[in-house]
């Protein structure tokens, strides 16, 4: 697997502040990364919250290059736990998106 750094930068985006953009063609299904930081127990502007097989949740405050992701109701990566995947074809300069959930309706 490459490193989150080989397949990503961060720059200013045109959705909100700094955006996590593709470096080079990443491909349906393909891992990005993992969201990596400590794990903590209060919601903060970079915390992803993950649910337990018994259905609890956990938070990770991040604090590598994930942290920047914005949303988008017509998201290109997902996470399955920790592990940020794309879910359809992202080309090189695409800001990489994903859905922060229901509350977040359709804002961009």
């Amino acid at each position: 697997m490459k490193r989150l750094s080989d397949l990503v930068v961060v720059r200013e985006s045109s959705i909100h502040g700094k955006g996590v953009f593709a470096r080079e063609p990443i491909g349906e299904g393909t891992v990005i990364g993992v969201y990596e930081g400590p794990e903590v127990e209060r919601d903060g502007i970079y915390v992803l919250w993950v649910e337990r097989d018994d259905g609890s949740f956990y938070g990770i405050e991040g604090r590598n290059e994930l942290r920047y992701l914005n949303h988008s109701s017509n998201p290109n990566a997902d996470f399955d736990d920790e592990e940020l995947s794309a879910v359809r074809t992202i080309a090189p300069g695409d800001e990489i998106t994903l859905h922060y959930g229901d509350a977040w309706g359709d804002a961009s």
